[in-house]
Formats: C-alpha cells, structure tokens, sequence
C-alpha cells in the first residue's frame, strides 16, 4: 500500500472582489479566473511551465464555458501540456477542487495542483424559456426554407420574455436568505446579533489591509486593486437603518443587506504541491492540508439549509481524533452572519449534537477571538465558487505568519451541504 504524503499548501493568489454590477461589470468567470491562475504563476515562477492538474469550477455557468478551468489556464500562461477538470459543489467549489487535488498528490498520483474558482453576477447567463429554446434549436437543425418556418409555428412573442437568474432552491422555492431565516428564527438569533457580527468582520478586514496582510494574496484585475465591499467606516447605527431583505412582509425579518454577504463577482486560487516538488523550486510551504469532509442534510425535510458544516466539521474532527480546543484558529464562511451564529449555537446545544451529530456532549463553545482573525465573507464580499480557495490561501498564510498550529476550514452550500477542511502549520 502506498503511504500517503504530506500536501502543502506552497501559497495562494486571488483578484480583488468587487461587488456585483461595479468594477467587473465587462469581466468574466473566463477571464477573471484566469487573471487569478496568472498571478499565482507569476508570484511562484511557474509561468509556461506544466502543472500536474488545475481544478476548479464556478456557480454561476455559462454554457460558452464548457470547461473553464482548462480554458482559464491555458489563458493564465501555464504550458498547454497542462489538464484542466471543471468542477462544482456551490460555494464549496474551490474547497472540494483542493481537497480533490490533495487526495491525489497524497497518493503520489500527482506532485502538483491548482485549486481554483471564479463567480460573475455581473455576467450572468440569461436565458429564454423551454419553449422559445427548443424553436432556436430546431431552426439551427433545419436543412430547408420550409422547416425554418416549421421552427416558429404558433410563435407568440411572449416567448421572447428571458428567464431571470435565480438563487431559489429548486426543492423548496425558497432563496438562501429565506432559508437563513427560517433558521435564525428557530435558533433565536437576533439581528442585534447579527449586525455585531457583520461590523466585526468589516473592523478586522479593514484593519488586515491597514496592516497589509493582504498585499501579497491579491493580483489587480480591471483596475481594481483591493476589495470594494470592505467598510471600515460601518457602524452599528448605520447598519440598524437597513430594512430586511428576504422576510419583507412578516415584522419579523432579521436578516438584512448589511449582514448578509453582497452579490460579489471575483475569482481565487491555491497551489498545493508535494514536499518534494516545492523544495525542489524553492517555494514556500505555509502549511499543510491535511484533511476535509463533505456533507449534507435532509434541509428540505426541515434540517436548516446551512446547517451541514456542523455535521462537516463533527465527522472531520471525530475521524482526526480532535476537540475544539486542539484548534488554534477557526475559518468560518460568512454567507450570513445569522449562519455562523446558528452553527456555534449548534455546537454547544446538548439535544442538537445528540440527535444530529450523534454525539453523547456537546462539542462546546468556540473562543470568539479564534474567529475569522482577519474577517471573512461579510467583509470582503462572496464570489460562489472562489470563497473556499480565498478562505485557504488566507489560512495557510494566517498560521505561518503567527505560528499558530492548526486552523479549521468550514464552508456551507447552497443544496444543504457543507465542506470542511483542517490546515496544520508546516
């Protein structure tokens, strides 16, 4: 049996995010991930040169990119003799692509990877309904005059009405935010909680860039040279005058634009090597990914859409044999600050780590000191599928930088599922 290696984490490079409809309203998943795989060849010297594998995927899908991540490098400078595989799992894109790469070069199957992943509201793909789609096909099949008329028999011109992008889940017919709602409400968790939440990820973000923690993870990308949705001027006052976003009509709406990530476009990415291919060219190891898990609840039976990660993070930290408090820094995905208090509540709730998690105590409570350090989701804004590899970069940099040893990784996703991943310092 092969014994499995160590998988570093050699460093990470992403664009700044941007708000939706602003600084990349003209750019695309294409060229935004491509501009990110650029950056981080250039940053370690391996431009035109062959990567074992780039993966990676985006949420937000044109059919013109039938295989982004291939296109993306071939764009970004790597040597054409580079494979490329699109993958997606919602807002754990980039996270699943990275785990999936250390599983091979833990095996010896590959020496080096590219997690990578990109999301464009701006570029969002419109489409027409089934019955218009099916005419413009037809006509593209058709061999004659006649059958091109055949095409548009009973046409009708409300045909031609496009469908709108869509965040509902198909089972449900509920968006994300009503999700988050729904649990926020059957958790307790207040909007004054929430907002405390929010203006602390702003505070932090905002003083990791006055610190310049950032500098060397970000590539320019149209102009843009930081990310456009941290605000370092937000106050608690101000965030109070914001009405609900999702639950508009009952009174009871907590969730609003202020705690709850901004529609983001933007793109990231990670290099995962073996030990002996970074010694070799003289890169970095900032740490090492050691483990992940994957999971998913029954949400449309009532499970709380965002609540996986619990489940993700209890099977992860049972199978490594660890508690909370062999954890010196937590990662947790902000989509909305109400989810992040769900979970923690969670955590520590006797009946919920019993039924759900199959545990016989509660795991217990998290230092909120050990949280999102630098700020996370909430701050810099949320581009699907490139979060959990931003979310990486920052954490192998984060426990190099402070010498801390271990950091946990959870990201929750649309279709109730969530990934979680543990990062040891090297």
């Amino acid at each position: 049996m092969t014994e499995l290696r160590k998988v570093a984490i050699v460093g990470s490079a992403r664009i700044p995010f941007a708000r939706g409809h602003t600084a990349y309203a003209d750019e695309t998943n294409l060229s935004m991930m491509a501009t990110a795989i650029g950056g981080l060849a250039e940053k370690y010297g391996f431009k035109g040169e062959k990567i074992d594998e780039v993966m990676g995927g985006a949420v937000i899908n044109h059919a013109r990119d039938f295989n982004l991540a291939r296109e993306a490098l071939l764009d970004a400078g790597l040597s054409p003799l580079t494979p490329g595989t699109t993958m997606q799992i919602a807002c754990g894109t980039s996270l699943q692509a990275a785990l999936a790469l250390a599983s091979k070069i833990a095996t010896g199957e590959i020496e080096s990877g590219i997690a990578a992943g990109s999301d464009s509201v701006s570029d969002s793909p419109v489409v027409f309904g089934n019955r218009f789609q099916h005419r413009i096909i037809d006509l593209s099949r058709a061999r004659s005059a006649g059958e091109k008329v055949r095409a548009f028999k009973g046409f009708s011109f409300g045909e031609l009405r496009p469908v709108a992008p869509s965040t509902q889940e198909p089972r449900t017919g509920l968006s994300m935010g009503q999700h988050c709602e729904l649990m926020a409400r059957e958790w307790g968790i207040t909007r004054e909680a929430q907002d405390m939440w929010a203006l602390g990820s702003h505070q932090k973000a905002a003083k990791a860039y006055d610190e310049g923690f950032h500098d060397d993870l970000l590539v320019p990308c149209a102009g843009l040279l930081r990310d456009n949705n941290v605000r370092p001027d937000t106050t608690l006052e101000k965030m109070a005058t914001m009405k609900p976003a999702f639950d508009k009509a009952s009174g009871h709406g907590t969730l609003t634009a202020a705690n709850s990530t901004p529609l983001t476009d933007g793109a990231s990415s990670v290099l995962l090597a073996s030990e002996e291919w970074a010694r070799s060219r003289g890169l970095p190891v900032l740490a090492y990914l050691t483990m992940g898990k994957v999971a998913a609840n029954n949400f449309a039976g009532g499970d709380g859409l965002l609540m996986a990660p619990t489940i993700a993070v209890s099977e992860l930290l049972q199978r490594a044999k660890l508690s909370f408090s062999d954890i010196d820094l937590f990662e947790l995905h902000e989509a909305f600050a109400a989810q992040v208090l769900c979970t923690l509540k969670a955590w520590n709730d006797p009946d919920y780590c019993k039924t759900v998690l199959g545990r016989s105590e509660p795991m217990g409570e998290i230092d909120a000191a050990r949280i999102n350090v630098k700020g996370s989701s909430l701050a810099y804004g949320h581009p699907f599928a490139a979060t959990g590899a931003r979310i990486l970069g920052l954490t192998a940099k984060l426990l190099e930088e402070e010498a801390k040893q271990r950091a946990l990784i959870s990201v929750c996703t649309a279709g109730g599922m969530g990934v979680a991943a543990l990062v040891e310092r090297a």
